[in-house]
């Protein structure tokens, strides 16, 4: 078994210009380049579009469908100086209730500018329906490096996530280094997105199209479609000097029974995720049946913590971690499960559910970096270098590669 404590973030660095990074996305989706390892060959190149003939009737695709939203907020005050608020999660924890509220909320938030904040409170006009409104925020106390912020506004009638949607701003990456455009709300959006609550995209997603999905139907591929709602920390950079001093943030999990009982008709097959978000989810919910057997099979909402599964020996299989949660959520009469992971995926780390994966080109000694190593191994430092020097796009609207067995 590893130990996280000693890896060094060091080992996971490599040299990303800034114009390797892809600024926007292509036209169209689906031409993005497509670079393949297969665990026991070399590298092959392709485009996205290739992906259903690369894929057959054993693959099981699973997809994140959380949905961004507009979580910066611009606060122009009569100085002309800005105040950005960036809203990162509800106090109270359930995103679908916070986004539902109305006339106020409190939310945990990032706040550029802050030394410009000078009054109680800061306002800014927006419109909804055409009739001008006004939200306000108010700072109610700090928290390390994050405000507790209370918004309200002028109509009752309105939900949070109207208001986002009104006045609200894409959350870019801040690796892009530029503002906003209309054109990244739809570029900035699978396709498939339907559950609010994310502040970054689940971009190993972006890649696919319409077509993509039918052309994978065709072929027998099915799909299963989860949420985890992806949260700022996912941009975080490992500032520690080992990975068993960096802090992993925690995201929050929505799965339905349905997605158990798929998954567990799915063993013996191809599970491929979408994304590291759709890996995390996977990983964490194995982890989850885990302690819900150790714990006589009781019910519990999803509460993975960062090092888990380095912490123990275990020899429950895929079958009998997702049998014992889907027999705890019948026991309750749960149709949902919920609940939160903190799960850190680091090299050593075994894999218990998903086997194979598409993702993106990931930034030097990131926890996805990470997440991807603990897959390939030291492939990873083969399969960068070879994008590197073929002129592949990197990060959020950059190019795709499958690891597959």
């Amino acid at each position: 078994m590893c130990n996280p404590v000693e890896i060094r973030i060091s080992d996971f660095d490599y040299p990303l210009k800034e114009e390797n990074i892809a600024k926007y996305p292509l036209k169209q989706r689906d031409k993005a380049k497509l670079l393949c390892l297969n665990f026991d060959k070399e590298i092959e190149e392709y485009h996205f579009c290739d992906i259903a003939n690369l894929l057959d009737s054993n693959t099981f695709l699973v997809l994140n469908d959380t949905k961004v939203v507009y979580a910066r907020l611009l606060f122009q005050k009569e100085s002309g100086s800005v105040i950005e608020i960036f809203c990162l999660e509800p106090v109270d924890k359930d995103i679908q209730l916070a986004y539902a509220q109305k006339g106020s909320c409190v939310w945990k938030c990032l706040v550029g500018n802050n030394k410009k904040w000078k009054q109680e409170t800061i306002s800014s006009s927006f419109i909804n329906d055409s009739k001008q409104l006004t939200l306000t925020a108010k700072r109610l106390c700090q928290e390390n490096e994050t405000w507790i912020i209370e918004f309200s506004w002028d109509n009752e009638d309105l939900s949070f996530a109207e208001v986002l949607q009104c006045m609200g701003h894409v959350p870019l990456p801040p690796y892009l280094k530029r503002k906003d455009e209309e054109s990244d709300k739809q570029d900035y959006q699978t396709i498939y997105a339907h559950q609010e609550g994310s502040v970054a995209a689940p971009t190993a997603g972006l890649h696919f199209s319409e077509n993509t999905f039918k052309q994978l139907a065709d072929k027998g591929v099915k799909t299963c479609f989860v949420t985890l709602h992806v949260g700022a920390g996912t941009f975080k950079p490992v500032s520690t000097e080992t990975i068993g001093q960096h802090i992993m943030h925690t995201e929050q999990i929505v799965l339905k029974k349905e997605n158990i009982k798929e998954l567990i008709e799915a063993i013996g097959k191809r599970i491929m995720c979408v994304g590291t978000t759709s890996v995390r989810t996977i990983e964490s919910l194995y982890w989850h049946g885990v302690s819900v057997l150790k714990n006589g099979g009781k019910y519990s909402d999803i509460d993975v913590k960062q090092w888990q599964p380095y912490q123990e020996i275990c020899e429950i299989s895929a079958k009998e971690s997702l049998q014992a949660i889907l027999d705890s959520m019948e026991k309750e009469n749960k149709s949902i499960l919920i609940g939160q992971t903190q799960l850190m995926i680091v090299p050593g780390y075994q894999y218990r559910i998903v086997d194979s994966m598409i993702t993106n080109f990931h930034q030097p000694k990131s926890t996805l970096l990470l997440l991807v190593s603990a897959m390939i191994g030291q492939d990873w430092k083969k399969v960068y270098s070879f994008a590197l020097e073929n002129n592949y796009r990197f990060l959020s609207f950059g190019d795709a590669c499958m690891f597959t067995k």
